[in-house]
Parts: C-alpha cells; structure tokens; sequence
C-alpha cells in the first residue's frame, strides 16, 4: 500500500506568468504616480533648501552692516561725551575768537546730525534684519516639511520598487542596463534643436531606468526627456506634471506630432520623446532600460497629449 505525502497546509500554488504580469502592471501604474509625487517632493525641497540658503546670505551681509553701524555709533557717541552736552557752551564763551566758537558749534551740529542718521540707519537695518531672519525661520520650516514629504515618498517608491524587481526576477526579465552604454545613432527625420535633443536621448538607450535619476549613468522619464531637450537648447522643469504644466500653450494634437515632441501619458505618470516614424523613445520603468518603442495601439491608447518645446 502506497501512502502519499499530504501537501503542507500553508503551501500556496505558485501563481501564474499571466497573474504575475497583471499584478506588474498595476504596479508599475502605481510606481508611475508615486515617482512623479517624490519627483515633485524633492524638487520642492531643492527650491526651498536654494532659497532658505540665499536669505542666509543675505541675513549674514545684513548682519555685518549692521554690526559697522553699531561700530559708527558708538564712536559718535564717544566723539559726542567728549565735546560735552548741549555744545559745551563753557568752553565757547571762553574761546577768544568768535569764529572759533562758531566753527565748533556747527561741529556740534553736524556731529548730532551724524548721529541721528546713522541711528536711523542702524534702526532700519536692524529692522530689515529682523524681518529676514523671521523669513528665513519661516522658509527653513517649508525646507523641513518638503523634506520630510521626500522621505515619504521615497519609502513608498523604494517598497515598490522592491515588490516590481521581485516580479521581474520571478518572469526572468528583469535587466540592469549598463550605465556606460553607447546607446545608438539617431537617424530619424528631426532637424534644428530636435534633432540634437533626440541625437542625445538616443545615445542613452541601454542605460537603466531609475526613479528621480537624471544622468549621467541612469534616467526616470521626465529625467530624460529635461536632459536631451537641454542638449536641444531648452530648459524644462524637472518633472512630469511641471513639463506638461510647461507647456500649456505649446500643446500639438496627437495626430501632428513632429520629431522632438514631448509625449504624457494619461494620468501624468509616464512620458516620452516622438522620434518620428510613430517611435517613441522613454525611460520606462524599473527592471527596464531606455529603449525606443513603436506608438501602437496599447501606447496611443495611454497618451494624455503632447507638447512642442
């Protein structure tokens, strides 16, 4: 008689390819959104860290003028103990010769005159001091907040990333990316600023995808998309929702596209460079390289619009 072994009771089958794919998806739905809120997190804090350190600038020079008037002061105090109060009169009524006396009185003049400017002064600039450091405290605190917000995100996203690459590995199709790739030559139909913008992108193709990368070695979509227009002449914000605010007014119909234009997919969360001849090059996601795509139907079907730089 033959007895079989019972399957442990906490034993789960292993799930299939097409379940692990579908989780995949919705993941790397998830992980566009959660990306794009650390890229916005951190841009944030950079902003508010540049303006936190410019008014401490400020406050330091503001600080030192301060300090000299403070300096003046007290010597025009000094200068005005020594003459004595209210003019010395006793000292002018035995001086000899009017005009004497009279130069001295005006030199007691312009010495009070002196002093009430420069107190004048001192009281505004420390005034003015006051203010900026109030500001700064104020601007420091944002600084905090925008950090904390980048720490948020950035656990969420690394968790993600964890759950994407252990899925990856499991369908054995996560790839690295080489940091040092050649990329390939662009010879698409663009021309002008566009041509070199997509010339740059191309030569990255190969390399890794990696959330909040902006190169050299690595790039997240909108990473790309800032440092190849940049090589084209253009200076685009940093992220996905800032590029596509961006380019409010220079918005193209889908059916127009030319070589350079930038295309968002629905959502915000993803975006990408038309290279012409319905491609796409992008930054997809984690476990994946930059790559060049055909605008099939699944990618025309996610695009949201595009914008001309």
């Amino acid at each position: 008689m033959i007895t079989l072994a019972a399957a442990p009771s906490g034993a789960l089958a292993e799930p299939s390819p097409a379940k692990i794919r579908a989780k995949l998806v919705k993941l790397n739905e998830q992980a566009d959104q959660l990306v794009e809120r650390y890229n916005q997190a951190n841009e944030a804090y950079k902003s508010a860290k540049k303006k936190y350190e410019k008014l401490n600038t400020e406050l330091s020079r503001k600080d030192a003028q301060a300090g000299e008037l403070r300096e003046e002061l007290a010597t025009i105090a000094s200068n005005s103990y020594q003459a004595g109060p209210f003019g010395s009169w006793p000292a002018f009524a035995l001086q000899g010769n009017p005009q004497t006396a009279l130069s001295s009185m005006a030199s007691l003049e312009q010495l009070a005159q002196d002093r009430a400017v420069k107190i004048l002064a001192y009281e505004t600039a420390t005034k003015d001091l006051r203010d900026r450091r109030a500001e700064a405290k104020q601007v420091l605190a944002e600084a905090d907040d925008a950090r904390d917000k980048v720490r948020d995100e950035k656990t969420k996203v690394d968790k993600l990333v964890k759950e994407q690459t252990k899925l990856l590995r499991r369908l054995g199709t996560f790839r690295t990316g080489d940091p040092n790739s050649p990329g390939i030559e662009y010879t698409g139909p663009a021309s002008g600023n566009a041509r070199r913008a997509l010339q740059f992108a191309f030569a990255q193709v190969g390399k890794p995808y990696r959330y909040g990368g902006t190169g050299p070695g690595s790039y997240d979509c909108s990473g790309l998309t800032q440092a190849a227009w940049r090589t084209g002449g253009v200076e685009l914000p940093r992220t996905t929702w800032t590029q596509w605010s961006w380019g409010a007014s220079r918005r193209v119909p889908l059916d127009a596209l030319q070589p350079g234009d930038l295309l968002f997919s629905k959502g915000l969360g993803h975006m990408g460079m038309y290279a012409g001849n319905g491609k796409m090059v992008h930054a997809p996601q984690t476990g994946d390289v930059i790559k060049v795509v055909d605008l099939d139907d699944y990618w025309r079907n996610r695009l949201l619009g595009a914008v001309r730089p």
